[in-house]
């Protein structure tokens, strides 16, 4: 049939742009469907636009830094509005790149929706509300994810979530923020480096209760340095708009108290975006985590597989990516690719960053793991010194000689994991970890406690 696909991708996010990219290399007729814009919520909600704000606010602080080495910076301020205008370069510049990345592959693409009829059919459905329905040999889910919004609370111009943040076009003098896991900790830091008075709260006992308990602690304390109010063990009773802004009642430890501020930021996570009647007519197996998937990342009908937010786990564009790369290979190579989630890296660009793969010291332990943990520290760099990092450290678990974790906390945590998810990936030893040949002086030399000198 000269209208059938080899693939087609619906949903133009990190993953399903990777997977349509992968296919049409293997010189596959592929076609990827997207409703919004193409990068999805990482370029126009998510990574892209909070690094830009992140980047922004840490020249600011940063600049309050330079007296301590002979530059005085006397007159630096906040415009927020050409921050903003920033950010929309940078989503545009985003969102362009991944539309030439499909041009340059060859892929075709339509905006619109797209319906799984079947394993081999898919309804196309444009902008003005024309139906195509077109056939295929695989279907790729890449439908994304949205934010969890707790039911009990009424979003407004004041109470805001992750998504609705980044139209907010003044700062306010005070925020309040809901969830203390990466997207809190992130945002936290953004405001609190411009000024604005932050309450962070958290019911866990901790902040960044799925990172290493070490380097949440330490994070916790730099935050709290920074300004902002943890309260963690703390739970959400009620949240409303009041006048000139929003009052929340919280409890913690048997006693209410009131909070007020002049908005606050829900980031009580993101779910997977699922079409539970498609997947229900379709027979594909899913939980309210995400769509099962085996470590091919096949469904559980055959022809159809899933990748990205989708499925659940961690919300990574990487990862995303990945599981793409193992989807296509297993489509069309024949291959044994497989997914491992041990693997990915992950990132919270917090001010310090955490960076982590792998085993954390307390996964290990609680595993009955015979590990042996080697720590450095940022204070024993010259660079860090020099640049005025601050603290912060590397921590590397072993096990029967091999590295099987790490994690970073500290200024370029995000650039120093990459050699270290490398070595947790091909399980190096310690002995082929000697072999590394480290330049001088360089911030990556704090990994010569582990690796060669």
């Amino acid at each position: 049939m000269a209208d059938k696909y080899d693939l087609v991708v619906i949903g133009g996010g990190p993953g399903g742009l990777a997977a349509a990219e992968l296919a049409a290399a293997k010189k596959k007729r592929v076609l990827i469907i997207e409703k919004d814009g193409w990068g999805g919520t990482c370029t126009h909600r998510g990574c892209i636009p909070t690094k830009a704000l992140l980047s922004c606010s840490k020249f600011y602080t940063d600049l309050k830094k330079l007296k301590r080495v002979g530059v005085n910076i006397a007159d630096a301020a906040v415009d927020f509005a050409a921050m903003k205008k920033h950010r929309e370069q940078i989503i545009k510049i985003a969102a362009l790149g991944a539309q030439k990345v499909l041009t340059d592959a060859q892929v075709e693409t339509k905006q619109g929706t797209g319906e799984i009829l079947s394993p081999r059919e898919v309804l196309y459905t444009d902008q003005a509300g024309q139906s195509l329905t077109i056939a295929t040999d695989n279907i790729v889910i890449s439908w994304g994810s949205q934010p969890q919004v707790l039911t009990e609370i009424q979003i407004s111009d004041r109470i805001l979530t992750s998504d609705d943040i980044l139209g907010m076009t003044t700062l306010p003098a005070g925020m309040i923020i809901v969830g203390g896991s990466f997207i809190g900790v992130e945002y936290a830091t953004v405001f609190a480096e411009l000024g604005v008075k932050v309450i962070l709260v958290e019911l866990l006992d901790r902040i960044l209760p799925q990172e290493d308990e070490e380097a949440a602690d330490f994070l916790n304390q730099e935050l709290t340095r920074l300004g902002i109010a943890v309260h963690t063990s703390t739970k959400l009773v009620s949240l409303k708009e009041s006048t000139g802004g929003v009052v929340m009642q919280v409890e913690k430890n048997g006693e209410t108290r009131e909070m007020r501020a002049g908005c606050a930021l829900l980031c009580t996570g993101r779910k997977p975006l699922l079409h539970r009647e498609q997947l229900n007519k379709l027979g594909i197996d899913y939980v309210n985590g995400g769509i099962k998937v085996d470590e091919k990342m096949t469904t559980t009908v055959r022809g159809i597989y899933a990748v990205g937010d989708v499925t659940g786990g961690m919300m990574l564009a990487h990862r995303a990516a990945r599981q793409a790369k193992v989807a296509v290979e297993n489509m069309f190579g024949g291959s044994d690719y497989t997914y491992n989630e041990n693997f990915i890296p992950s990132v919270v660009y917090s001010h310090p960053q955490i960076a982590r793969v792998g085993y954390t010291q307390k996964r290990a332990e609680n595993e009955g793991l015979n590990i042996e943990v080697v720590k450095s520290r940022y204070g024993a760099n010259i660079i860090a010194r020099a640049e005025l990092m601050g603290q912060g450290f590397v921590k590397v678990v072993f096990h029967q000689d091999k590295i099987i974790g790490a994690v970073i906390v500290g200024d370029h945590a995000a650039e120093l994991i990459a050699p270290l998810a490398l070595a947790v990936s091909n399980e190096m030893t310690k002995k082929q970890l000697s072999s590394w040949v480290i330049p001088h002086p360089t911030l990556s030399e704090i990994l010569a406690t582990f690796a060669g000198g």
